[in-house]
């Protein structure tokens, strides 16, 4: 879940909407400077369901008692994010085992970078199993596929971008700098993001096949905090449906 405060209240957005973005972003990646995703339907469509695993919780969401409102996805225990994210690739496999490749490489990615856990811990064992675990099930799936762990490894990273700009801007996490993935062969670009406006952003160097780019985010908005998560979900399951647009453009010479 991702929460977006604005004058009216509070959007909540799940986290299967920020994915869609990322596809939306995915289909219009690719220009002199940027090779577009390959296989291009298979990465689009892993970018689109890269957390097809939160789809479901989301709907009745935990209720962080702190702010009254869903825990977004930075709040959630870890047993409970561990868990979804172990079951994600599975809930992508018959529609792609390429796209399920995707999700798990997305998940591993999420947890070798936390460096947080004491070593020994109940949390620091439990981060390991799972990446072990996606580790072999990558490895399962790249033998099956035949594909070359290069050109996994550069849609990882792409995915991995894609996640971030759609993420950015709803939770005013700008400005920033990100790695991206240029032409097979060819060092990586650094990403320099900003945010010129609310729901605008800029990028430099400029990775998509159009000059501007406005793609809808859909959530619901609740307009009261809660104490009790009953009352919460009641509240969520009838609030209105609500569009966030969201800008992206080339920095302005």
């Amino acid at each position: 879940m991702l929460l977006h405060e604005d004058d009216d209240g509070v959007v909540c957005i799940g986290q299967a909407s920020h994915a869609w973005v990322s596809g939306q972003l995915a289909r219009r990646w690719g220009n002199d400077r940027f090779a577009p995703p390959d296989p291009f339907d298979e990465v689009c469509l892993g970018a689109e369901q890269h957390d097809v695993g939160m789809a479901e919780w989301d709907l009745r969401p935990e209720l962080n008692p702190e702010t009254g409102l869903p825990r977004t996805f930075l709040e959630m225990p870890l047993e409970t994010h561990l868990h979804l994210w172990a079951a994600a690739p599975d809930k992508v496999i018959t529609q792609s085992p390429y796209a399920a490749l995707i999700v798990s490489m997305h998940g591993r990615a999420l947890y070798a970078r936390r460096d947080t856990d004491e070593p020994g811990s109940d949390d620091f064992r439990a981060v390991a199993a799972f990446v072990a675990q996606q580790e072999l099930y990558q490895q399962d799936l790249l033998r099956n596929l035949g594909e070359d762990p290069a050109r996994a490894r550069r849609n990882q990273i792409l995915v991995w971008a894609l996640d971030f700009l759609s993420l950015a801007p709803i939770l005013d996490w700008l400005p920033d700098t990100l790695v991206a993935p240029t032409f097979p062969g060819q060092p990586d670009a650094t990403l320099r993001v900003d945010a010129p406006d609310a729901l605008s952003v800029t990028i430099d160097p400029w990775p998509f096949d159009q000059d501007e780019l406005r793609i809808r985010y859909q959530g619901r908005r609740l307009t009261e905090r809660f104490t009790r998560e009953p009352d919460l979900h009641r509240a969520l399951a009838t609030a209105p449906w609500v569009t966030v647009t969201v800008t992206w453009r080339q920095v302005t010479p």
